[in-house]
């Protein structure tokens, strides 16, 4: 066990059994209400794949959704890796430095797809490694809230202006993210030795959260993020992830890329994704969802889903258009837990779908 993870617990870190190096929560789940005050939270269930060479942005210009070519070193940006079926396979948050273009996606399904895109490198001048226990990426933290800016003021001298605005310092890497709640969000990659040095002055003045709070951030953020139990479920248009940036139409070829782009001009798409509650804490990613109007066939599936802090999980669930215009929508059956609709942080564009 690091010295990191011993501070953790020294805190009151509560651990996943098969998995005793990442940090659930702090004794108890933390609601919406407490995220937007202010949190900080260690991320440690993502992996992060590296890519170096002189054909790497290339290389993934061909194979994800969106642009790498041209992007900058001073912007992350959302990708998504598909089937030839169109599919999403994995969803990445993508940001690059001098050297290196960085992937970043849940850790449980980072090994086989990075042997999945070794497969496709052949002759491009490009290596991929796993770059998840770098030191300088040991550790991951996850800020949000209204305090979280006056929080990291503490270090930097001035913040990315806009979501995906991404900036190096000598303390790490400083990527910000999808606001949620009204306020921005960032993820802090630092060392171990920084970790512990900037950590204990954070969580006396933010809510200490884990894996939980960060990703119910994320689902209030109503960013997806594809894991092991929704792989090859979602058209990426099914989980909004063109109205949040992480399609480019303009660009070439990539696996999947006709259907995508069927999708979008052909109006064949009639289901998208959206923010609810459910009363029932064992609500996981990958279960199905029933509308009241036709009970015998499920209308939707969760794509991911966090503890809410109220003994349920806040959740975003992928389910025909009609459903989310009826708003009676079950869980698990369709006599099962109601679902309570939530306001989205952005507009679900359903015009020509």
């Amino acid at each position: 066990m690091t010295t990191w993870n011993q501070l953790l617990l020294s805190h009151g870190a509560r651990v996943a059994p098969s998995a005793p190096e990442q940090a659930l929560d702090f004794g108890r789940a933390l609601g919406a209400a407490e995220l937007a005050i202010g949190f900080v939270a260690p991320i440690s269930d993502l992996g992060l794949i590296a890519l170096n060479g002189e054909e790497s942005a290339a290389f993934l210009h061909n194979q994800l959704t969106n642009d790498v070519e041209h992007l900058g070193p001073a912007e992350a940006r959302l990708a998504g890796y598909c089937s030839p079926k169109g599919r999403l396979m994995a969803s990445f948050l993508m940001w690059r430095d001098a050297g290196t273009i960085f992937l970043q996606l849940p850790r449980a399904i980072q090994a086989p797809l990075q042997k999945r895109l070794q497969m496709f490198v052949m002759r491009a001048k490009t290596k991929l490694s796993d770059a998840t226990g770098l030191d300088a990426n040991a550790v991951v933290l996850g800020l949000g809230g209204g305090l979280a800016q006056a929080s990291l003021a503490q270090w930097f001298d001035a913040l990315p202006a806009a979501p995906y605005g991404k900036l190096d310092h000598a303390m790490g890497t400083l990527i910000r993210v999808a606001d949620a709640f009204g306020a921005p969000r960032y993820q802090w990659l630092m060392s171990a030795a920084t970790a512990q040095t900037v950590w204990p002055l954070l969580a006396e003045r933010l809510t200490a959260g884990g894996n939980d709070a960060w990703h119910l951030s994320d689902i209030h953020a109503g960013v997806p993020q594809i894991s092991a139990a929704t792989q090859e479920q979602f058209v990426p248009q099914m989980v909004n992830y063109e109205l949040l940036g992480g399609v480019n139409f303009k660009k070439g070829c990539y696996p999947g890329q006709e259907i995508v782009a069927r999708s979008q001009y052909l109006g064949k798409l009639k289901r998208r994704t959206t923010l609810v509650s459910i009363p029932d804490a064992g609500a996981a990613a990958g279960a199905e969802v029933f509308a009241e109007s036709d009970p015998e066939q499920p209308c939707g599936m969760i794509v991911n889903a966090a503890p809410n802090g109220a003994g349920g999980v806040n959740a975003l669930v992928e389910m025909k258009l009609a459903a989310i215009d009826t708003a009676a929508v079950r869980y698990g059956a369709a006599d099962g837990p109601a679902l309570t609709f939530l306001p989205m942080p952005y507009a679900l564009d359903k015009l020509d779908l």
